[in-house]
């Protein structure tokens, strides 16, 4: 197996026997982003000379006999996440040049922990979409397909754990733009409970459901990357103390786990086959000892709809900083004074634009009430409804997406075929759970996903029920093509 390739758990345990160093696990991965990167387009920025060096720290800190399950451990993070000293753009033309300042909270707590940051990863522009089309630099493309599309928002750091260019990476889950490309891309993507990994240094999108998170190999490599970014943060009040033990102890047996599967999450707008494979997912469940509990979501049917009044409202708030004074590039024209920057009309792309528009109708006067106030009244029943569940289950079992990655332009012309790529993701998003999708099997050689989702503050829960189905259960290895 190459270095790259390794899980977080087998690097850490090589690095801390002395079989490999960190800067050889570096350059193992800046090499595969070499010489894959340009057909795949998953990182936008590559920042080799300082990940070299913060591994060569790295393999001082554990030559000292320092040790830490992250430690010397290379990633990439989402571009909507701030680096201090490197472009974020958000994937957007607005902040094309834009150098942080400072350092996000959850990149801040990585580089403590020795995490080797190896660059930045495409996106939807502002994490406005589910295919990493809505790119300014361009679409990343499926590993597994390069005539597909990765899912969004989180599409470059999910194909760059997929394909092996990094051992994990950060995403950002508003609405499922972890989950969504992780189904596409076959590999673990990590929704942590929201409020409890801090949102201090990401680009704000959805205040109210924004949650950082990691797309990983496995969900102990999830947990890892959890439990050195969760945690109360001054700079951000909505963070929780979250009660994660320091090791997850994987039961071999799921017995006395009550596990429900809501009717509303199967049936129409659901792939037959992706449907069959989910079902034997959850069956493998029951044969590790859980009991499947028949369960009823009924108002999961208006998450998307209540997700798309709620969302551009707060996306119409939250970009209005980025008015092309503070934020913005200099336009290209020599009739123009220098000083001259961008509009936000030159600078947004058209679906963050469409957001904006939708979110400003739904807060006018004379539609707020009947749009936003009834959104949110809707979010609130859909809170009460998962609280009554959980009563009766411990975790609930359902879809990822509706089917397989489709092809490159096949839906970025069609908003409300893009939209409904979030039918079984955004519920669990506006109640704030914690959630992990991972691989329930292909089709075509195209991954499945399917999710756990837990009550608040489960995220122990979700992720050793994840990792006992995982190390259960057995799935072809499908070839990447890169």
């Amino acid at each position: 197996m190459k270095l790259n390739e390794l899980t977080i758990k087998q690097a850490q345990k090589k690095l801390a026997e002395g079989e490999i160093t960190s800067v050889e696990l570096t350059k193992a991965c800046l090499a595969r982003i070499a010489e894959v990167n340009d057909k795949l387009n998953a990182c936008l920025l590559i920042c080799g000379e300082e990940a070299l060096a913060a591994a060569a720290a790295a393999d001082a800190r554990l030559a000292a006999g320092e040790r830490g399950e992250l430690l010397g451990i290379p990633f990439l993070a989402k571009d909507n996440i701030l680096t201090k000293g490197l472009r974020t753009t958000a994937a957007s033309r607005m902040l094309e040049n834009y150098v942080a300042p400072y350092d996000a909270t959850v990149i801040s707590k990585l580089k403590d922990a020795g995490a080797v940051l190896l660059g930045k990863t495409n996106l939807d522009e502002f994490a406005h979409g589910a295919s990493t089309e809505f790119s300014y630099f361009g679409p990343t493309k499926n590993p597994y397909d390069l005539t597909r599309v990765p899912g969004g928002s989180s599409g470059g750091s999910a194909a760059a754990v997929a394909a092996d260019l990094c051992l994990f990476a950060l995403g950002t889950d508003t609405g499922g733009s972890i989950r969504h490309p992780a189904s596409f891309c076959g590999v673990v993507g990590y929704k942590p409970t929201y409020g409890s990994c801090s949102r201090f240094g990401l680009i704000a999108m959805t205040s109210s459901t924004d949650v950082p998170g990691a797309l990983a190999k496995t969900p102990e490599d999830a947990l890892a990357v959890l439990k050195v970014i969760q945690g109360q943060d001054e700079k951000d009040s909505t963070t929780l103390k979250l009660k994660v033990k320091s090791k997850l102890k994987i039961k071999n047996s799921l017995k006395d786990l009550r596990v429900g599967v809501a009717k509303e999450y199967f049936g129409e707008g659901l792939n037959k086959q992706a449907e069959t494979l989910i079902l034997a997912a959850i069956e493998e469940l029951k044969k590790l000892g859980a009991e499947i509990v028949p369960i009823t979501l009924p108002n999961t049917r208006y998450g998307v709809s209540v997700y798309y009044i709620i969302t551009p409202s707060e996306i119409s708030s939250n970009l209005a900083r980025f008015d092309g004074l503070r934020f913005g590039l200099k336009a290209e024209s020599e009739d123009l004074a220098d000083s001259y920057l961008i509009s936000r009309g030159q600078g947004f792309g058209a679906e963050v634009k469409r957001r904006i528009m939708l979110g400003t109708y739904a807060l006018s006067s004379g539609y707020y009430d009947a749009y936003y106030l009834k959104a949110q009244a809707v979010r609130a029943e859909i809170i009460r409804e998962f609280e009554a569940a959980f009563k009766l289950v411990d975790v609930i079992a359902a879809p990822a997406t509706p089917s397989t990655a489709f092809h490159l332009g096949e839906q970025n012309q069609d908003p409300l075929k893009m939209y409904l790529e979030d039918t079984f993701l955004t519920p669990s998003s506006l109640a704030g759970l914690p959630a992990v999708s991972l691989p329930a099997g292909s089709i075509a050689g195209l991954p499945v996903g399917w999710q756990i989702m837990g009550p608040q503050q489960a995220d122990e829960l979700v992720l050793n029920v994840a990792a006992a189905y995982a190390n259960s259960a057995q799935h072809q290895k499908l070839e990447i093509k890169v």
